[in-house]
């Protein structure tokens, strides 16, 4: 096996591990710690950290360590997350969550970067084309740790499922899920469902395990490449990281990009109901728990069959068309959730309504991650890594970031420009990025894209 190849399975199998565990322990939070909203208040902080990390850190981090040291570390913020759930409380799983969030920015630019890197010395080595390359790496990476959200929501469920005996929840406890929740709520409605502390320690033992093993396989096995950024540091002068922050700030004042950061910040807040509140108020209080993995499986399957099939219809249907769609679904959804009195003897009904969130879903992620933001050569450097910041915003306790690119004059991404300024992100044009190569995210889970520091044409 060639030695790019080996590093890109390390790559993508050590980020499967890791999210595979985020990915189930993130989905429990507003579940297993109700009081006082500790669940909610901690992915609130995670996204809160990322917003901030996402700013200055990745850069900074990359040109210290390198990009395998800062996947390694950076996963290890993951880990500390997971070993915070033991003992949960404010003083743990708050400056834990932190941890993480800072973690979160450097991990995705980090792989963002290597893999590029990774797949341009590649092509150069072999005769072939850069970006075709980058894009297969690419392929072979999201094809692989797109399973993570299925993996970590069967555990949970497999784990909960262990329980000797499910008492049937009390009708008139019944009464108070769904929209009638008290999300403030200081004690579970139905309390009787709620897991032993047994098997919330061994589910936590499973998902810590996994993530040391993903560090230990990347810090093992994964082959350590100079960042191309340290090549021309004699040539070019950096921009100092204040210059760079307000850049980013001073293109909020074209209104046209105001106007796309509805779009994020949509995205953000529907993420959020869907993880922090319908598994909480409609899952667990009806069904138990042990169910939310299964429903969520139910989610993460059906937006990755519908991301691939958006991708390839988009061409023909346009952006608008699958826009309404993804609305229509939506708004639907949530009357029909306002109204439902969820029960368990509508067991199918809690499938339907996450596989159709997950059909609304991968619209905003398809179309979202391939609506490019213009340049503006006027603004000098400007960071894109903001970009993370009004779906952040607007998920509260989760969210996915666009992916930013540039446009040309005729509207086709300008591939020459970004293989030149840009590495950290791989180098794709917008169909490609439609058919699921800059999609990023089939599994419900953080993706590519969000920490672009671009400079713009006449730098």
């Amino acid at each position: 096996m060639e030695s790019s190849l080996k590093n890109v399975l390390v790559v993508s199998f050590g980020f499967l591990l890791l999210f595979t565990a985020f990915g189930g322990l993130q989905n429990l939070q507003s579940s297993l710690y109700r009081e006082e909203g500790l669940g909610v208040a901690a992915l609130s902080t995670i996204y809160g950290a990322v917003l901030v990390s996402s700013m200055f850190l990745p850069s900074v981090l990359i040109k210290k360590l390198g990009c395998k040291w800062s996947i390694v570390i950076s996963m290890c913020c993951y880990v500390a997350f997971s070993l915070g759930n033991f003992y949960a409380s404010w003083y743990t799983l708050i400056p834990t969550s932190i941890m993480l969030g800072l973690g979160a920015a450097p991990l995705w630019s980090a792989h963002c970067t290597y893999l590029t890197i990774m797949g341009n010395t590649h092509a150069e080595e072999a005769g072939k084309i850069g970006k075709n390359v980058v894009n297969q790496y690419f392929g072979i990476f999201f094809l692989i740790f797109q399973s993570s959200g299925v993996w970590g929501n069967l555990i949970s469920s497999l784990v909960f499922g262990q329980k000797p005996t499910q008492a049937a929840i009390p009708e008139e406890n019944l009464l108070s899920c769904g929209a009638s929740d008290c999300l403030m709520a200081t004690a579970s409605t139905n309390s009787t469902q709620s897991p032993s502390q047994e098997l919330i320690y061994t589910l936590l033992g499973i998902y810590t395990g996994s993530g040391v093993l993903a560090v230990l396989l990347v810090a093992t096995f994964l082959q350590p490449i100079k960042d191309v950024q340290e090549k021309s540091k004699g040539e070019e002068k950096s921009s100092s990281f204040w210059s760079t922050l307000l850049s980013t700030f001073k293109l909020l004042r074209d209104k046209r990009l105001c106007l796309l950061i509805l779009l994020p910040v949509y995205s953000g807040f529907q993420q959020a109901f869907l993880s922090g509140d319908y598994t909480r108020s409609y899952v667990t209080c009806a069904l138990g728990i042990q169910f939310v993995g299964y429903v969520m499986i139910s989610f993460s399957a059906t937006n990755a069959l519908c991301s691939v099939l958006y991708g390839k219809i988009s061409q023909y249907t346009g952006r608008i068309a699958l826009y309404m769609l993804g609305t229509g679904i939506h708004v639907s959804c949530v009357i029909a959730l306002l109204l439902w009195k969820p029960h368990p003897h509508q067991l199918a009904m809690f499938f339907v309504f996450s596989g159709l969130w997950g059909m609304a879903d991968a619209v905003w992620q398809t179309q979202n991650n391939v609506m490019a933001v213009p340049s503006w050569p006027s603004t000098g450097k400007a960071s894109l890594s903001s970009g993370i910041a009004p779906c952040t915003l607007g998920a509260g306790v989760r969210g996915r970031r666009p992916l930013q690119g540039a446009l040309s004059q005729d509207g086709e991404m300008d591939v020459q420009l970004l293989e030149q300024k840009c590495l950290q992100i791989p180098i794709i044009t917008s169909k490609q990025a439609a058919l699921g190569i800059g999609s990023c995210q089939f599994s419900g889970r953080i993706e590519l894209g969000f920490l672009l520091v671009w400079e713009t044409p006449g730098d």
